[in-house]
């Protein structure tokens, strides 16, 4: 049997919305493993809508399924009609959207809460006891939902090749425990069916990072 596995974006672009390397990752390994994909996305404005040259925000306003549908060739469901009966394993790519559009950690961190229908999507794949892959931010949607799950993101000391690692120690003040990894490598936490990896949370080739992804893909699906 084929595995269907929905893959949830967060938007078109690292800075506002799904990081599209990973995405393309993700999606590549799906179907170079034999799986078909089923993208989705919340039908809701972006936080905001950031110039990829300047890396600053402007005034335009854009929408995060429309925007989503790019990545996903124009082969996208709204997030609010995922059924997660139909589904074996659900993966959520990183980028700033996830923290922006799917959560509010950009602004709130630690403190942050999660979009409603995101959530209620995490819960349901968690409780049918079906596995979930978050690379790059997006392990912070489970650290916030699942106390005491095992995440990584990379590292949690800050330097030149891990620029993000206070994201680690923010996960840890939740209450989950942060592995350290590498960027080719994924954690596997076996009780909640979660699998991670730290993708542009490090600063790496990008091969590197497809490289990881691949992984986090192929361990999702084992356990589907």
């Amino acid at each position: 049997m084929t595995k269907r596995v929905a893959v949830v974006l967060a938007g078109c672009g690292v800075f506002d919305g799904s990081e599209i390397h990973e995405a393309s990752a993700v999606l590549v390994q799906l179907s170079r493993d034999g799986a078909q994909a089923e993208v989705y996305a919340p039908n809701i404005p972006q936080m905001h809508v950031v110039d990829h040259v300047k890396g600053q925000p402007t005034p335009e306003q854009r929408n995060v399924l429309v925007e989503s549908a790019r990545i996903a060739r124009g082969n996208i469901k709204d997030l609010a009609t995922l059924d997660v009966k139909g589904l074996d394993a659900l993966i959520i790519p990183g980028g700033f959207g996830v923290a922006k559009n799917l959560s509010t950690w950009a602004t709130q961190g630690k403190n942050c809460s999660v979009s409603k229908e995101v959530e209620a999507v995490l819960r349901a794949f968690h409780a049918a006891h079906k596995p979930i892959g978050l690379c790059c931010i997006s392990p912070v949607l489970a650290a916030k939902i699942f106390p005491g799950c095992e995440v990584t993101v990379g590292h949690d000391k800050e330097c030149e090749q891990w620029p993000y690692a206070q994201t680690a120690e923010a996960m840890k003040e939740l209450g989950c425990r942060h592995i350290n990894s590498q960027v080719s490598e994924v954690h596997v936490d076996h009780q909640n069916l979660l699998v991670t990896t730290s993708a542009f949370m490090c600063n790496a080739p990008i091969h590197h990072i497809h490289d990881g992804v691949g992984r986090m893909v192929q361990e999702v699906l084992r356990l589907a």
